[in-house]
């Protein structure tokens, strides 16, 4: 069995939550960077890890790490790397995407081109032949400069993990599948508990919710990349991944999870997406405006990705709107809410300072997590 190690990408802010996943597939944590967490694993790696991780953006295997300060030293550092081991004589690669920080070569372009030359270098050499038909399966190059280091990695996701499939129809600022997952991660919810998301948009907070309380693995209904790679993934990896995920949904599992939006067409949407994913039976969507948010329920949970106001038209609206989320909260007081916005005057408008906060890159946005921490349940009440 061989050993591999792989890159995982995530949310700036959501790294401790994507490495106890990974833990908890049992796979050994190597490092955790800004944004990403490197692990060790065989071949179930490659499928159990795209097919179970809720967090991560997508799954790279590591292939490369070294120093390069000009692009000679880029040229023949990635000429030196065996790229035989991963990429078969008729195989499609490319350099998918390069991205560079604090580095001297700070050009994609330029790194992309130079890169490409010097793995057909290898590959001429290695293989015997002058021309690359590329007509196989495909390998995707992503490469990141930090500090003059390149990491280089293969793509075994193809399209990022928080395609899960089930999301076709989307609100206008939605929130990722993976992100809604790391929130909900974040908190102490879970499935006994109820949840309400009162500005659901197209639905992704409780359809992510519905999938962990279920424990549906959110890779089931997807494919992937490095499903073709027969020549180093064995078919039945994938298989075995597949016949694990089935075998531990929790089928008789009961939730009660709510979403509410004051649009009725984005909640008409948001119920076909939860058809999609087969979770709309845990979850009732209903047009309400957060004013009208109320529940007789105690010690509940709202996880929810209200407005903004990034665009200069809306700014004027989230005071008002914030007050109102404020209000209705005051009603919830035994409940707990997770507020992710970028509106710098969240808890002023709301009314109450924030138990704790957590700055979050929702893509190059900044973001806080605002955490308005309610009572623990006493546990004769924990149905509730």
């Amino acid at each position: 069995m061989n050993r591999y190690e792989f890159i995982a990408p995530c949310h700036f802010g959501m790294e401790a939550v994507l490495k106890r996943e990974i833990m908890d597939l049992g796979y050994e944590i190597v490092q955790v960077d800004d944004g990403r967490v490197t692990f060790a694993g065989d071949e179930s790696a490659f499928c159990r890890a795209n097919i179970f991780l809720r967090t991560a953006e997508r799954v790279l295997l590591k292939v490369a790490k070294f120093k390069a300060e000009t692009f000679d030293e880029l040229f023949e550092g990635t000429k030196a790397v065996p790229w035989e081991k991963y990429i078969p004589v008729d195989g499609k690669f490319w350099v998918a995407k390069a991205t560079s920080i604090k580095s001297k070569l700070f050009s994609p372009s330029d790194i992309q081109s130079i890169m490409k030359k010097a793995i057909v270098e290898r590959l001429k050499g290695v293989y015997k032949v002058n021309w690359f038909e590329e007509a196989g399966n495909s390998y995707p190059i992503r490469v990141t400069f930090l500090k003059d280091e390149i990491t280089i990695g293969i793509d075994t996701s193809g399209e990022s993990l928080h395609r899960r499939g089930y999301r076709k129809l989307t609100s206008k600022a939605p929130i990722t599948e993976t992100l809604a997952a790391a929130l909900i991660l974040l908190s102490p919810w879970n499935k006994d508990r109820i949840l309400v998301d009162p500005f659901c948009g197209c639905g992704t907070i409780p359809i992510e919710a519905a999938l962990i309380g279920a424990n549906i693995a959110p890779g089931m209904n997807r494919s992937f990349i490095a499903e073709d790679w027969t020549e180093m993934i064995p078919k039945k990896c994938w298989y075995e991944a597949i016949e694990e995920a089935n075998d531990v949904i929790r089928h008789d599992v009961e939730m009660n999870i709510q979403g509410y939006d004051i649009d009725g067409e984005i909640v008409k949407a948001a119920r076909e997406n939860a058809q999609m994913a087969e979770v709309d039976q845990y979850i009732h969507f209903q047009q309400r405006a957060v004013k009208d948010l109320s529940n007789p329920k105690k010690y509940g949970f709202i996880i929810t990705n209200p407005p903004y106001g990034e665009r200069l038209e809306e700014k004027a609206m989230m005071p008002p709107l914030y007050k109102e989320m404020g209000q209705a909260f005051k009603n919830l007081d035994t409940w707990t809410e997770y507020v992710i916005t970028s509106f710098e005057d969240a808890e002023k408008y709301i009314g109450r300072k924030a138990d704790k906060n957590r700055k979050i890159y929702n893509g190059m946005l900044k973001t806080y997590l605002y955490q308005f921490m309610g009572p623990r349940p006493p546990k004769r009440s924990r149905e509730e």
